[in-house]
């Protein structure tokens, strides 16, 4: 064993461990839709269910795709109106994020799965 807890679980069970980077790097890909608005929709979907490590992800993960501004307000937004008060706590988050990347901080994001 080593001091990488996924790792060493993710050595014993592959194909489970491994799925959820499988199904992340086959639907956010350009396609019908662009992948910046499916990695904006995963957005808000973990602002909701309230998963930092993954909200920074996203968010820079959307950063990278070229997101905008304007268009990661508008699906902050919509965290906010289905996540109520602790919707708008974690879109603030979010949007801290954002602005750090805007200004070229490094922001060290955790994904929950890793590749």
């Amino acid at each position: 064993m080593t001091d990488n807890v996924y790792e060493d679980f993710r050595k014993l069970s592959p194909k489970v461990t491994g799925g959820l980077i499988r199904m992340r790097e086959d639907t956010f890909k350009d396609a019908a839709v662009p992948a910046k608005y499916k990695i904006l929709a995963a957005l808000v979907a973990v602002l909701v269910t309230k998963c930092e490590p993954c909200s920074r992800a996203y968010t820079k993960m959307a950063f990278q795709a070229g997101a905008t501004l304007d268009e990661l307000v508008e699906f902050l937004n919509v965290a906010i109106t289905e996540g109520g008060c602790p919707g708008e706590t974690w879109a603030l988050k979010a949007f801290q994020t954002y602005t750090e990347l805007q200004q070229g901080k490094e922001v060290k994001e955790e994904i929950c799965c890793k590749s």
